[in-house]
């Protein structure tokens, strides 16, 4: 009898244990369960952060639902605008840190103002036209790159290759304009491992001063970690009392300001038409 009865004591306690064990064990939910499959998600917030840029945040299907988008992934957003399916890529923000919603930096392109594109940017202009509560279609992960932590990248050479390990201790970037986003992914990731003892430098171009987006974000970074994020910035008009650099990204300006390319890995991203 006394047997049986600490047989049931012991499995009651191994069942708390369990219990306890499972809840503080339990990973988060992921929205992104398949990439082939789009995901309608709603629109709770919008921020403006300049003339021309926002913050759109949308919520994810649960309070506890994270968006499952690998450092160094994308999603794609897909909307009818005019009658035609309109597909366009972005980097959140936002990670898998954050809980229940996901959030996007947009430039907004409009109509008139660039010559060159007089019709501005189609996505960028139907999600400045949303309401709160509306929503988009989200897909996902894409991409051909995933940064693994600690300097560890794997690189897809494409779509159907299997990926191959790069490691690096020094990762130089090019970005330009709204290609920012991708950089700004890759470097929050590798700062907010205190292990993690990979150097990034990052050179920022932009047509001025005003349009470099998320701009306190990457200063901050700076201050909070001045030995592991060097931050260069260029313009092409650049104001009288600018301490950074004008005009196109030169050999000049990678010498200076991004390690030795044939030591380290570098990735480079440009605005592209949303």
């Amino acid at each position: 009898m006394i047997a049986y009865i600490c047989g049931l004591i012991r499995s009651w306690i191994d069942g708390i244990i369990s219990l306890i064990f499972g809840l503080f064990s339990k990973k988060p939910a992921i929205t992104l369960q398949d990439p082939n499959i789009k995901y309608a998600l709603r629109l709770i917030d919008k921020e403006i952060v300049s003339h021309d840029t926002r913050k759109f945040r949308f919520a994810l299907p649960s309070p506890d639902h994270v968006l499952g988008l690998p450092i160094g992934q994308h999603i794609y957003l897909s909307a009818k605008v005019d009658g035609n399916l309109v597909v366009r890529p972005y980097t959140p923000v936002s990670s898998d840190d954050d809980k229940g919603f996901v959030d996007l930096v947009v430039k907004i392109y409009y109509k008139n103002v660039n010559p060159k594109f007089p019709e501005g940017g189609k996505m960028s202009q139907y999600l400045e036209g949303l309401r709160i509560g509306d929503t988009i279609d989200f897909r996902g992960p894409s991409g051909l790159l995933i940064y693994e932590g600690n300097g560890k990248f794997a690189v897809k050479p494409d779509k159907k290759s299997e990926p191959v390990i790069k490691t690096a201790k020094h990762v130089g970037m090019i970005a330009g304009g709204t290609g920012i986003t991708p950089m700004l992914q890759i470097i929050k990731a590798v700062m907010k491992d205190p292990k993690d003892q990979t150097v990034c430098y990052l050179l920022f171009a932009n047509q001025t001063d005003k349009d470099i987006l998320l701009r306190p974000e990457l200063e901050e970074i700076v201050a909070n970690h001045p030995s592991r994020f060097k931050l260069w910035f260029t313009v092409d008009r650049a104001p009288a009392d600018w301490p950074y650099s004008q005009g196109f990204i030169s050999e000049d300006m990678v010498r200076d300001h991004l390690p030795p390319r044939e030591t380290t890995p570098s990735s480079s991203c440009a605005a592209r038409l949303p």
